[in-house]
This record gives structure tokens, C-alpha cells and sequence, in this order.
């Protein structure tokens, strides 16, 4: 492979998984950061002797994680220990706690003998979702940039099972008849920043692939994945600027040449890749004359995911949760319609609790623990103040998180603390309205209807990240890498084939 120049704008999981594929195949990669640290939204916070994964803390499916490794000549296993997680999670409603086992054998004992009658449900659950995703996951490892893309094979394959014009709620209504089991299954959606009510029902394959194949946690955190693509990337060669900021993409002739740095240098590359949030990116990284599609104007009326209120906080005590909790609201129904549709803060809230600590004495001095918690918002296209209302969230969450017996008084236990609010979202880490999620995944924003891959205003120019195709989630983000990379790798040799044939011809003095 000829040295050819790639910028890629953004060292997030996205920037760094497209970053380790190419310098893995000879290119002169480097990625410009903003930040004074990798891994954008995946990235690691340090307060005091307490370490936090900033944002993704659900890792799941690493077979597709240790494919990219493999496809560089490396092993995910050799930089990362992965430890497996059972319980899942606890999922609390009310007095109620159901912990799915990662065997699935205990999770229908334990479906049976929480909610009798349903055992058989998930045993179709799994069998059904199950074939979907066989016939899916093609879908989410191949472009869709124009029309001809959907006359594929495994496209007709998997309309049968797609479920698109069902939500996921309708779809778990099928195999329970419990609501809380039904939300059990269904609250992943708001991996997605959706209510289950409106994402579609492609997407019960996000609880089926826990079930399946489990949860797992790297020991030092999600982080840690970041942090082993940065690794390879500096083996092969490469370079992640950081404190490096990208103002501008230089395009001439309807072509990405380079980008402009903040610092006023400019930097030639035969690939510009925007690994950046993608709002953010369109509303300011392009002179709005290079736009067509993806003018600011048509950016801001699209659809985006809600967002979140961050806890981070630093305890004088160990901790007997499991490694991850989700908190139910009462009227779970109507917490999803405030953050989605009413754009208001609930009374009462479901709120998610990280206790990595249980799994990991990394994080933490011994006798301490790192404590994570998450509360879904609506994002910034709602009317809440949060410098006003800061500060009533913060305690609406620590309350709610001492009624459990194992954080009763955890308040007079904090060392330092650390929160992030939909606009700190937006202002201190570039994610346009707060949408934590990106872009929803809406009927109207999926597949060629989302940005795609192939950037198609600019040319020699490549997105990846959760606001292109196959969309947000660590998995899915990692699938956008290796789409546009090999679409870029494809690209590049078309190109130097047809140059080799143009000089052949004119060394034999054929007419061109």
C-alpha cells in the first residue's frame, strides 16, 4: 500500500477504530483531538485516586471487536482483559429485583419464578430474535450510499424478519405478558436515546445480543478499548494529536485536500475522515458552500436522541451492587414521555448505577468505590434551565439512590464528585443539543436515510461514528469504521488500477 495521507477529525472510539484499520494497511495515519485526551465520549475521567468511564459502560459482543484486532495482525486479548458479567445487570421495580443470568438457562428460572407463565416467552424471544439478527447483521457490516445498495440478498433476506414499522415495546409484548418484563427487555433502547415505544423494532436484537452473549467489562474500564486502538495505531506508525483541534475541512474542487488546524496551520491529506459529533461537525467544520445535503439548516431539523444527566461520584466505602443497576421509574411510561415528547424532567426518574468496583479493584483505593450514575433527559431542544436546575437533579438522583439498603447515607460518603449536564454536553464536549446518542433512529434516519458513510457532499471524504450508518452504540460505531475504511481502501485501488491501465496504454501509444 502507497504512504497516503489520512486526517481523521476526532480520536473517538469511531476516529480510533478507522484510525488502527488504515495504519494497519500502510497508511499514514493521524488523528487531531481536540481534547487533552483520547476516546471522546468512551474516554476515562479521573477524580483524585477515582477513575470513571466518561460515558459507555455496557460492552458487549467483542467477537466483532477482536475481528478489527485480527485484521491488523493483532489480538484484542493481548492489550485487554475482559472479565464476563453475571448477573447482566439488576433491574429494580419497585420492591422488585430480576437479575438475567449470563446462562439463560437461569434467567428462564428466574423469569418463571418472578413472573410466572413467561418462561416460554423468552424461549421464543431468544429463538425469534435469534434469526433476526442471523439475517440483520449483514445489514449493519454494509453501506447503503445510493438506491442499488438495497438490491442486495441479504437485504431481501432480512425483510421478513426486519420488524421495521413495529416498535420494540410491540415487539416484547409478543413473547410477555408482564409490563415489567416487557420493559426489561425493552429499556436498551435507550442505548439508542429512544423511548421503546418509537424505536423501531429492528432493534430488540440490542437486549437479544446481551442474552446471547453476554455482558462484558475490560478491567480499568470501557476506556481501555480506546486505549488499545491508540496502541496499535502508534505500532503501525500513526499519530493522535492531542489539544489539536480541527477548524476547518480544506475542500478544492469538490474534494477533501485537508483540514485547517485552530492553531491557523494547514495540513495536506488524500482522505479526510470526520470522526467528530456529527450536528457539531455540519454546523462547523465545513464552509457551508462545500454543502449540499448537509447544509446547518437541514441538520438542525432532523431527529436526535435524548440526553443525560452524569453522576460521577468518589465514595469512602465499598459497595455491594451488582456491576449494573438500572432504577425504574414508578410510571415508567410517562419518565420515557417527559424526555422524549414533552421535553421536561420527571418526578420520578429511572436512573442507572455503575458499581464497576465489584468487578474491577482497579478504579478505586481499596475500601472505596467509583461510583457512575445516569439519569436519561430530554435533550437541548427542551426548555429546562440546567444551571437552575442542576443542582434539584443532582439531589432528586442521590436521593433516589440512597432508598436502596446498600447506598443508605451515601451522601456523607462522598469524596469528590464530578456531574455533566446536557449543556455541559454541548459546550465542553462539542455534542450538538446534548443529544449523548447522536442522531435518533427513526425509520427516516436509517440505513440510506442517515448520513452516509461515503460523505456525499465532499468527496475524499469519510464519516464515522454514531451519525452514519449503522448508527450509535459501541458495536454499530465500530461497524462505521470498518464500512468507510474499506470503502476508502476500495476507492483507493479503483483509482490506482485505473491509472496503472491509462499508462499501459500510453506506453503501447493507444488512444486514450
Amino acid at each position: 500500500m502507497s504512504n497516503r495521507n489520512i486526517a481523521i477529525i476526532g480520536a473517538g472510539p469511531g476516529g480510533l477504530a478507522a484510525g488502527m484499520l488504515l495504519a494497519g494497511q500502510g497508511y499514514d495515519v493521524t488523528i487531531y483531538e481536540k481534547q487533552t485526551y483520547i476516546g471522546g465520549r468512551t474516554s476515562r475521567l479521573q477524580l483524585g485516586d477515582y477513575l470513571f468511564d466518561r460515558g459507555p459502560t455496557f460492552l458487549m459482543y467483542p467477537s466483532l471487536l477482536e475481528e478489527l484486532f485480527q485484521s491488523v495482525g493483532r489480538s484484542l486479548y493481548d492489550y485487554v482483559k475482559l472479565v464476563t458479567l453475571d448477573p447482566l445487570y439488576r433491574l429494580q421495580f419497585g420492591e422488585l429485583q430480576f437479575s438475567p443470568s449470563a446462562n439463560p438457562e437461569h434467567t428462564e428460572a428466574l423469569i418463571e419464578q418472578h413472573f410466572p407463565g413467561n418462561g416460554a416467552g423468552f424461549q421464543r424471544f431468544m429463538a425469534e430474535e435469534g434469526k433476526k439478527f442471523d439475517r440483520v447483521s449483514p445489514l449493519l457490516q454494509r453501506p447503503f450510499g445510493k438506491l442499488s445498495d438495497y438490491m442486495s440478498r441479504e437485504l431481501f433476506a432480512a425483510l421478513p424478519r426486519l420488524n421495521a414499522i413495529d416498535s420494540v415495546y410491540d415487539r416484547l409484548s409478543r413473547y410477555f405478558d408482564d409490563e415489567r418484563l416487557k420493559f426489561a427487555f425493552t429499556f436498551q433502547a435507550k442505548y439508542l436515546g429512544m423511548s421503546p415505544w418509537e424505536c423501531p423494532g429492528t432493534f430488540t436484537i440490542l437486549s437479544y445480543l446481551e442474552h446471547k452473549f453476554g455482558l462484558h467489562h475490560p478491567i480499568g474500564g470501557v476506556n481501555r478499548i480506546c486505549e488499545a486502538m491508540h496502541q496499535v495505531i502508534r505500532e503501525y506508525g500513526g499519530r493522535v494529536m492531542l489539544s489539536t483541534g480541527v477548524k476547518q475541512v480544506l475542500v478544492r474542487g469538490g474534494r477533501a485536500v485537508g483540514v485547517l488546524l485552530e492553531n491557523g496551520e494547514k495540513v495536506a491529506a488524500d482522505h479526510v475522515i470526520v470522526n467528530a459529533d456529527y450536528g457539531t461537525a455540519m454546523h462547523g467544520l465545513f464552509d457551508e458552500r462545500d454543502l449540499s445535503r448537509h447544509k446547518p439548516v437541514k441538520v438542525a431539523r432532523k431527529k436526535y436522541s435524548c440526553s443525560t444527566y452524569m453522576l460521577y461520584l468518589g465514595v469512602n466505602r465499598a459497595v455491594d451492587l451488582p456491576h449494573h443497576n438500572v432504577l425504574f421509574a414508578e410510571d415508567y411510561r410517562a419518565n420515557v414521555r417527559d424526555i422524549m415528547q414533552t421535553k421536561v424532567l420527571s418526578k420520578d426518574a429511572s436512573i442507572y448505577i455503575h458499581n464497576p468496583g465489584i468487578s474491577d479493584p482497579t478504579l478505586a483505593p481499596a475500601g472505596k468505590s467509583a461510583l457512575y450514575a445516569l439519569m436519561p433527559v430530554p435533550n437541548l431542544t427542551g426548555s429546562v434551565d440546567w444551571q437552575e436546575q442542576a443542582e434539584a437533579v443532582r439531589e432528586q438522583m442521590i436521593s433516589r439512590m440512597e432508598q436502596l439498603p446498600e447506598l443508605a447515607g451515601i451522601r456523607q460518603d462522598i469524596e469528590v464528585e464530578r456531574t455533566i449536564t446536557p449543556l455541559d454536553w454541548q459546550v465542553d464536549h462539542d455534542v450538538y443539543r446534548g443529544a449523548t446518542f447522536n442522531l435518533a433512529h427513526t425509520l427516516d434516519q436509517m440505513m440510506l436515510l442517515r448520513p452516509h458513510n461515503r460523505f456525499e457532499d465532499v468527496g475524499n471524504c469519510w464519516l464515522v461514528g454514531g451519525g452514519t450508518h449503522p448508527g450509535s452504540g459501541l458495536p454499530t460505531i465500530f461497524e462505521s469504521a470498518r464500512i468507510s475504511t474499506r470503502l476508502l481502501m476500495e476507492q483507493d485501488r479503483s483509482r490506482r488500477m485505473s491509472r496503472l491501465i491509462t499508462t499501459r496504454s500510453l506506453l503501447r501509444g493507444e488512444k486514450i
